[in-house]
């Protein structure tokens, strides 16, 4: 029987796709992985949670952007490193499958669901590797230690750094492909970069990947791109405030529970993770098609709050927000806490700073929390070089995080009634000072 590490397809399989035109699977072990109903769940989360509200094109998945990062690093290793003795051509499975599954435990909404429940995607990639799952048992059928790691690498204590870094470093697949799909999928023109030639030039090195120093000016670009995205497309101010109200909701159904609330719509979904006592089993069973039928139907709930809140995000009702700065205008926050109390209105859930940053590109700083591994040059008389050194582009954008913090409201509540009228123009003088 031929060994599974390294059976092919009798045919090879192609997803056509809009971003590489061609996504090629021929290993046997990927195209199961592909059919199991851990990696088929991603299909039904969002690759932008909330954006799509913004940019209506946004509505791919997690299940594209894993195929695409998938094909990026199937097109490294086969077409960039084979033959080249830094690589080693036994670490090709595994690398690819981590690149396909790399995503697999993201909850709906990632983020968002993450934080009211305090959860760690990556953590739950892994759990669903070494767990009772189909992708598990697939993976064990390569042999009995090769969950973990697949595992290993997404958790990054793998000891091939190489194979870690095409996963997750400041040049990875990972990035990519996500800057390029969500570029296509929102139809802006910052996330485009030519991958062609960066790919040309990308060599293995002991511990990363490396771009030859004649492709420098291309990973510029890709820098310049990622920056753009983020500012222009991930911290969206409008996508920020359905995110908000997103939280917001989930806070909202959890303290109604704790406080024995009778739902009309139970959520019979989220019991085990209001009370922390859900498994694996409950956590893969969640997905945004049951999180958005709970919105619809938790619009017709008696708790006023709750009804409201998921009114605007299912019929896009989403807050106004206002530049804020928290460390300088504190006080500011707690005369506004103080008139929407007056007017009724509940600041808890009504009055929210929201805080976004971004670090673009940064060298290496040892000891800091988060230490980054710089994109290394590799010059033509063998020297590696660290990225910054050469270019005065990224030089100038190195190291420097920027923020931006704006504070969300529902202006729309602030029209409604004499005396919320008058509080209005209080408010809207203490905001505008």
């Amino acid at each position: 029987m031929m060994d599974y590490a390294i059976q092919k397809l009798s045919e090879e399989k192609v997803f056509k796709d809009p971003v590489h035109r061609y996504i090629h699977v021929r290993d046997q072990v990927i195209w199961d992985l592909i059919a199991t109903r851990e990696f088929q769940r991603l299909r039904r989360i969002h690759q932008l949670g909330t954006t799509y509200l913004v940019f209506h094109g946004a509505e791919h998945s997690r299940f594209n952007h894993s195929l695409g990062v998938y094909e990026i690093v199937r097109r490294i290793i086969d077409d960039s490193f084979s033959g080249r003795p830094q690589w080693n051509d036994s670490e090709r499975l595994v690398t690819l499958c981590a690149a396909l599954l790399h995503d697999l435990g993201h909850g709906p909404f990632s983020h968002a669901f993450e934080k009211v429940f305090d959860l760690d995607h990556e953590q739950f990639t892994q759990r669903i590797l070494l767990g009772d799952t189909d992708v598990n048992a697939v993976l064990s059928r390569v042999s009995e230690d090769f969950p973990r790691k697949v595992a290993d690498v997404i958790g990054k204590t793998y000891p091939d750094k190489l194979v870690v870094s095409l996963i997750s470093s400041q040049i990875d697949a990972d990035r990519m492909d996500y800057l390029q799909r969500d570029a296509y999928f929102t139809g802006v023109s910052y996330g485009h970069f030519d991958m062609e030639r960066i790919l040309r030039v990308m060599r293995p090195s002991e511990e990363q990947a490396v771009i030859k120093q004649s492709g420098m000016h291309a990973v510029e670009d890709y820098i310049m791109s990622r920056y753009q995205m983020y500012w222009q497309v991930y911290f969206h101010p409008v996508s920020r405030s359905a995110e908000v109200i997103l939280v917001k909701i989930l806070q909202r159904a959890k303290v109604l529970s704790e406080e024995g609330y009778r739902f009309k719509q139970e959520p019979v979904h989220f019991k085990s993770f209001f009370d922390k006592t859900f498994d694996l089993k409950d956590y893969i069973a969640l997905d945004e098609y049951i999180l958005m039928t709970y919105f619809e139907t938790w619009i017709l709930e008696d708790d006023e709050i709750l009804s409201d809140l998921c009114d605007r995000f299912v019929n896009r009702r989403l807050f106004q927000y206002i530049d804020f700065n928290p460390a300088k205008e504190y006080r500011k926050l707690g005369e506004l806490e103080g008139l929407f109390r007056k007017a009724g209105i509940d600041p808890e859930y009504y009055l929210v700073v929201d805080s976004s940053s971004d670090l673009p590109y940064d060298f290496y700083r040892p000891g800091e929390e988060e230490e980054r591994l710089p994109i290394h040059l590799l010059m033509r008389d063998g020297e590696l070089r660290e990225l910054s050194r050469e270019s005065d582009i990224v030089d100038a954008i190195s190291g420097k995080r920027r923020t931006d913090h704006k504070l969300y409201f529902p202006e729309d509540m602030l029209t409604e009634g004499k005396k919320k009228k008058m509080l209005r123009q209080q408010i809207l003088s203490i905001l505008n000072t």
